[in-house]
Protein backbone atom coordinates (compact mmCIF):
# COMPACT_ATOMS: atom_id res chain seq x y z
CA UNK A 1 0.00 0.00 0.00
CA UNK A 2 1.21 3.37 -1.45
CA UNK A 3 1.14 6.44 1.07
CA UNK A 4 0.97 9.56 -1.53
CA UNK A 5 2.78 12.33 0.69
CA UNK A 6 0.95 15.29 -1.49
CA UNK A 7 -2.94 14.34 -0.33
CA UNK A 8 -4.83 14.31 2.85
CA UNK A 9 -4.91 10.81 4.61
CA UNK A 10 -8.22 9.93 5.15
CA UNK A 11 -8.73 7.16 7.70
CA UNK A 12 -12.02 5.52 6.99
CA UNK A 13 -13.78 2.16 8.48
CA UNK A 14 -16.40 0.38 5.64
CA UNK A 15 -18.82 -2.15 6.62
CA UNK A 16 -19.50 -5.04 4.68
CA UNK A 17 -23.23 -5.50 6.10
CA UNK A 18 -24.41 -8.85 4.83
CA UNK A 19 -28.18 -10.21 5.50
CA UNK A 20 -29.37 -14.26 6.34
CA UNK A 21 -29.10 -14.72 2.79
CA UNK A 22 -25.69 -13.53 1.83
CA UNK A 23 -26.82 -9.83 0.24
CA UNK A 24 -24.33 -7.38 0.66
CA UNK A 25 -25.91 -3.89 1.67
CA UNK A 26 -24.71 -1.26 -0.86
CA UNK A 27 -25.65 2.60 -1.08
CA UNK A 28 -26.23 5.05 -4.20
CA UNK A 29 -24.57 7.76 -4.36
CA UNK A 30 -25.75 11.05 -6.97
CA UNK A 31 -22.79 13.76 -6.91
CA UNK A 32 -23.88 16.26 -9.19
CA UNK A 33 -21.25 16.05 -12.26
CA UNK A 34 -20.17 12.86 -11.85
CA UNK A 35 -21.85 9.33 -12.88
CA UNK A 36 -23.77 7.59 -10.08
CA UNK A 37 -21.73 4.88 -7.81
CA UNK A 38 -22.51 2.30 -5.22
CA UNK A 39 -20.23 1.91 -1.59
CA UNK A 40 -20.54 -0.42 1.23
CA UNK A 41 -21.39 1.64 5.30
CA UNK A 42 -19.08 3.40 6.60
CA UNK A 43 -17.21 6.32 6.56
CA UNK A 44 -13.78 8.74 7.51
CA UNK A 45 -13.06 8.01 11.61
CA UNK A 46 -13.38 11.01 14.01
CA UNK A 47 -10.01 12.56 15.06
CA UNK A 48 -8.83 9.88 17.69
CA UNK A 49 -10.98 7.69 16.99
CA UNK A 50 -10.19 3.78 16.38
CA UNK A 51 -11.06 2.27 13.32
CA UNK A 52 -13.15 -0.37 14.98
CA UNK A 53 -15.12 2.57 17.02
CA UNK A 54 -15.62 4.22 13.53
CA UNK A 55 -17.21 1.32 12.32
CA UNK A 56 -19.53 0.76 14.96
CA UNK A 57 -20.46 4.42 14.60
CA UNK A 58 -21.46 4.66 10.73
CA UNK A 59 -22.93 1.23 10.65
CA UNK A 60 -25.83 2.66 13.36
CA UNK A 61 -25.64 6.43 12.06
CA UNK A 62 -26.23 5.01 8.15
CA UNK A 63 -28.18 1.99 9.04
CA UNK A 64 -29.60 1.86 12.41
CA UNK A 65 -28.36 -1.32 12.93
CA UNK A 66 -26.33 -1.77 16.37
CA UNK A 67 -24.55 -4.64 16.90
CA UNK A 68 -22.33 -6.22 19.83
CA UNK A 69 -19.78 -8.46 18.02
CA UNK A 70 -18.21 -5.96 15.13
CA UNK A 71 -17.05 -9.14 13.50
CA UNK A 72 -13.63 -9.23 12.31
CA UNK A 73 -11.27 -7.21 10.04
CA UNK A 74 -11.12 -8.95 6.15
CA UNK A 75 -9.56 -5.83 3.86
CA UNK A 76 -6.99 -2.86 3.78
CA UNK A 77 -7.21 -0.30 1.25
CA UNK A 78 -5.41 2.77 0.09
CA UNK A 79 -7.29 4.22 -2.89
CA UNK A 80 -6.66 7.39 -4.14
CA UNK A 81 -10.22 9.13 -4.83
CA UNK A 82 -12.31 12.56 -4.95
CA UNK A 83 -14.73 12.71 -1.86
CA UNK A 84 -18.26 13.94 -2.20
CA UNK A 85 -17.36 17.21 -1.18
CA UNK A 86 -14.49 17.13 -3.90
CA UNK A 87 -11.58 16.84 -2.00
CA UNK A 88 -8.69 14.70 -3.69
CA UNK A 89 -7.73 12.29 -0.67
CA UNK A 90 -5.66 9.43 0.10
CA UNK A 91 -7.41 6.60 2.23
CA UNK A 92 -6.66 4.42 4.18
CA UNK A 93 -9.62 1.91 4.37
CA UNK A 94 -10.51 -0.82 7.14
CA UNK A 95 -13.40 -3.45 5.68
CA UNK A 96 -15.36 -5.03 8.91
CA UNK A 97 -17.37 -8.01 8.16
CA UNK A 98 -20.82 -8.02 9.52
CA UNK A 99 -23.51 -10.34 9.95
CA UNK A 100 -26.74 -8.89 9.85
CA UNK A 101 -29.91 -11.36 11.25
CA UNK A 102 -32.73 -9.48 9.08
CA UNK A 103 -32.35 -6.87 6.31
CA UNK A 104 -33.73 -4.04 7.47
CA UNK A 105 -32.23 -0.27 7.30
CA UNK A 106 -32.73 2.73 9.53
CA UNK A 107 -31.09 5.70 6.86
CA UNK A 108 -33.36 8.66 9.57
CA UNK A 109 -29.56 9.06 11.09
CA UNK A 110 -28.16 10.26 7.78
CA UNK A 111 -26.80 13.86 7.76
CA UNK A 112 -27.90 16.69 5.27
CA UNK A 113 -25.38 15.93 3.31
CA UNK A 114 -26.19 11.34 2.96
CA UNK A 115 -29.57 12.50 2.81
CA UNK A 116 -28.64 14.47 -0.45
CA UNK A 117 -26.43 12.27 -2.32
CA UNK A 118 -27.25 9.05 -0.74
CA UNK A 119 -30.48 8.39 -3.05
CA UNK A 120 -30.70 4.61 -2.30
CA UNK A 121 -29.29 1.25 -0.65
CA UNK A 122 -30.26 -2.09 -1.60
CA UNK A 123 -28.92 -5.19 -1.28
CA UNK A 124 -26.49 -7.05 -4.00
CA UNK A 125 -26.21 -10.58 -4.53
CA UNK A 126 -22.42 -11.88 -4.90
CA UNK A 127 -23.42 -11.69 -9.10
CA UNK A 128 -24.94 -8.34 -9.10
CA UNK A 129 -21.94 -7.17 -7.58
CA UNK A 130 -19.73 -8.33 -10.26
CA UNK A 131 -21.86 -7.87 -12.93
CA UNK A 132 -23.83 -4.45 -12.06
CA UNK A 133 -23.89 -1.84 -14.53
CA UNK A 134 -22.77 1.34 -12.08
CA UNK A 135 -19.52 1.49 -10.52
CA UNK A 136 -19.35 -0.51 -7.21
CA UNK A 137 -16.77 0.32 -4.77
CA UNK A 138 -14.48 -1.43 -3.78
CA UNK A 139 -14.53 -3.30 -7.01
CA UNK A 140 -13.19 -6.82 -5.68
CA UNK A 141 -16.07 -6.62 -3.06
CA UNK A 142 -17.65 -9.70 -4.28
CA UNK A 143 -14.10 -11.50 -3.97
CA UNK A 144 -13.50 -10.78 -0.55
CA UNK A 145 -16.84 -11.68 0.34
CA UNK A 146 -16.45 -15.35 -1.01
CA UNK A 147 -13.50 -15.33 0.71
CA UNK A 148 -15.27 -15.17 3.90
CA UNK A 149 -17.27 -17.62 3.17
Amino acid sequence: MALNPALRLRRAARLIVLDPEGRALMFRYDVPGRPPFWVTAGGECEPGESFRNAARRELFEETGIIIADLGREVARMMPEFVTVEGELVQAYERFFLVRVAEARVDTSRHTALEQQMMTQHRWFTLDELESWPEAVFPAELAAIIRSQS
